[in-house]
């Protein structure tokens, strides 16, 4: 199927597997590329080391088109861009806008710009600065999120730019797929439904917990980090919304110190770090610090298989999802019910 998207990227289905800290390494996003889709590589829980390690894994896995997934305002971002521009990534994605300057010299280098944004203006302002395409995610997805749903925000922001817009949050199966095309999207990004594959690297306790989740079980706290987070509803999350002040913030410094060991930041980074998290949002200094808890708790689940004492992003899909099939089957699976929909709708329009 060739949208504008693919033909963008140069991938051959509209899907994009997004970047999920402790998720998205070398061997889902090889597993994706070779499926035909856009596999992006998670950075932001990496060292520089571990990152140039990580794209030429994956290079030396598949022939097929990435990319890395980055923080703009994280304090090594530059380095980062680097190691994208000399490794030949194709494409460099953003959790929150990169500047105008960013953008400009990622092009000039003829890597692929797409930032991820989660409102109209947001879109505006990148797709102006010269943003090759945008994902649009509504807040049923997973991780932090907004409040406006997918179907009321994908059409706004189709309408409002000329660049690609792919659509997530909510999205899992071809009927998805074909109903975004349908609102004016030219793909569609997924990050549960490619946690929960068999090439996902997440242990196989902590797939079975989100395989028997209901749709009640995914909630919205800003327990963790201070900004809406969605996740799977857990005994720690309880815990959490019910801890004190004090007792939340000598959690918060414990998970920092261990993240800032495993991260190879500075101190001095991190707060700079903490300082652009804090722009333009209403944060105190407390959730700032708080938010140092992400990284250590999502590790804890995704990494060392602790369900009871990490942290399980999850988009509200987890809900209606009950299977691992491996990318190349998802991606099939998904294209073949498409296709399906979108026959079948034409039939509907032929008199």
């Amino acid at each position: 199927m060739e949208t504008s998207f693919t033909r963008l990227v140069g991938v051959r289905h509209p899907i994009v597997q997004t970047g999920m800290g402790w998720v998205a390494g070398p061997r889902l996003v090889s597993a994706t590329a070779q499926a035909g889709a856009l596999g992006v590589l998670a950075s932001a829980t990496m060292t520089l080391d571990q990152l140039r390690s990580a794209v030429r894994e994956v290079k030396s896995r598949t022939d097929e088109p990435f990319g890395v997934n980055l923080r703009a305002d994280a304090a090594d971002a530059g380095d980062r861009v680097r190691i994208i521009v000399d490794e030949g990534v194709r494409v460099a994605s953003f959790a929150l806008a990169p500047s105008a300057e960013l953008i400009a010299g990622l092009k000039e280098a003829g890597v692929v710009v797409i930032p991820s944004i989660g409102a109209r203006r947001h879109a505006e302002k990148v797709a102006a600065w010269g943003a090759d395409a945008v994902i649009v995610q509504g807040g049923e997805g997973g991780g932090h999120t907004g409040e406006v749903a997918t179907t009321v925000l994908l059409p706004q922001v189709v309408d409002a730019v000329d660049v690609p817009v792919v659509a997530a949050g909510g999205f899992f199966d071809g009927r998805g797929l074909a109903a975004a095309l349908a609102y004016g999207a030219a793909g569609v990004a997924m990050g549960t439904r490619f946690l929960l594959t068999s090439d996902s690297p997440v242990p196989e306790a902590v797939k079975a917990r989100y395989l028997a989740a209901t749709v009640r079980d995914v909630t919205v706290t800003r327990a963790v980090d201070g900004l809406p987070h969605r996740m799977l509803r857990t005994p720690l999350v309880d815990g959490l919304e019910d801890a004190g002040r004090v007792r939340a913030l000598l959690r918060a410094a414990r998970h920092a110190a261990g993240f800032r060991r495993l991260s190879g930041l500075t101190w001095r980074q991190m707060v700079r770090d903490g300082l652009a998290l804090r722009h333009g949002k209403d944060l105190a200094w407390s959730q700032v610090l708080l938010a140092a808890n992400t990284p250590m708790l999502l590790r804890s689940a995704m990494v060392e298989g602790r369900v009871e004492a990490g942290v399980m992003a999850a988009g509200q899909v987890a809900g209606v999802i009950d299977d691992l099939p491996s990318c190349a089957e998802l991606v099939e699976r998904i294209m073949k019910e498409a296709q399906d929909v979108l026959t079948a709708l034409d039939r509907l329009a032929t008199p």
